[in-house]
């Protein structure tokens, strides 16, 4: 009965809904715009509506598929210090109402879909089968799990593309998945940090891995990330496309962006989530602003002049 009052207690509810959708994570959909950005197409009103629509497709796709793996996981996060707060783990929330609402957030996600071509729908479904395969096991695998998290932050990138028929650079998909993959791997050293004992308890793949192992491997791909970043902004292709070679300048702020959020994971401050991660370091927050307004600027100057 209490979870039944809390669905029918107006502000209450509206709380423990946005809790459980996980709406400050919407922010990792942001990435469908990237192609709207970089193809040049800030300025042409039909594409901005198609950006908006892919937005938010997968901001419903991605709230459903949260509320799925939160109620495969029910009993582990209750043994979490911070997840043990969410609706589904503090009781809050249902987990019959739960599935009702994924469901619906899926029938609209493929509803938004269908409405830019069936080359986005298709894309779409991939995200989700991928997101499902992630909860119903992948999670499980060593690196394969990071892998897995990664490609959602791909997927996203290319669906922007595809939601514009714009083509997308083929080095910008592959510094997306060394961002995304130096993320996941800098989440689970938090989790091994903060869980401590009881890592195995909250997820059993943190059995597999050990601080020392993911700081190694997080040299990699953060060197990765910066290396392809760079290429993308200094070659031939895209300073074709976008009329301009001066993307490059936008460097140093990735390099502080990544050296922050590695001081942030080493001193056992954050880094556990990027989202909110990102919404709560001030030089996160500012020094992404300052890349996306750069870019805007140095890709637009020349079409405004």
């Amino acid at each position: 009965m209490q979870n039944a009052a809390t669905f029918q207690g107006g502000p209450i509810m509206i709380s423990t809904l946005f809790r459980a959708l996980r709406v400050y994570q919407w922010s990792k959909n942001l990435l469908v715009f990237a192609a709207l950005i970089f193809a040049q197409q800030l300025y042409v009103a039909d594409q901005v509506v198609r950006s908006l629509i892919a937005f938010g497709a997968f901001c419903a796709a991605s709230s459903a598929m949260y509320l799925f793996n939160d109620v495969a996981d029910v009993e582990n996060d209750r043994v979490h210090p911070e997840k043990r707060t969410r609706p589904l783990a503090s009781g809050a929330m249902s987990i019959p109402a739960a599935i009702a609402i994924a469901l619906i957030l899926i029938a609209a996600s493929g509803a938004l879909s269908f409405l830019l071509s069936g080359r986005f729908a298709l894309i779409l479904a991939a995200y989700l089968a991928l997101v499902g395969a992630y909860s119903l096991g992948l999670k499980r695998v060593i690196i394969v799990d990071v892998i897995v998290v990664a490609m959602g932050f791909v997927i996203r990138a290319m669906a922007g593309a595809i939601a514009l028929d714009v083509s997308f650079s083929n080095w910008l998909v592959v510094c997306t998945m060394f961002m995304a993959l130096f993320l996941g791997f800098s989440k689970r050293r938090h989790e091994i940090n903060l869980l401590d004992h009881e890592a195995l308890n909250h997820r059993e793949v943190l059995g597999h891995y050990s601080v020392a192992y993911l700081d190694a491997v997080n040299v990699i791909v953060a060197g990765g990330a910066i290396i392809t970043y760079t290429i993308y902004t200094c070659s031939r292709e895209v300073v074709e496309r976008l009329g301009t070679d001066k993307l490059y300048l936008t460097l140093p702020l990735v390099l502080y962006g990544l050296f922050r959020y590695l001081y942030l994971v080493h001193h056992d401050l954050d880094g556990g989530d990027p989202s909110s991660t990102l919404l709560k370091d001030r030089s996160l927050t500012i020094t992404v602003a300052l890349w996306g307004l750069a870019c805007i600027g140095i890709i637009y100057w020349k079409s405004a002049a």
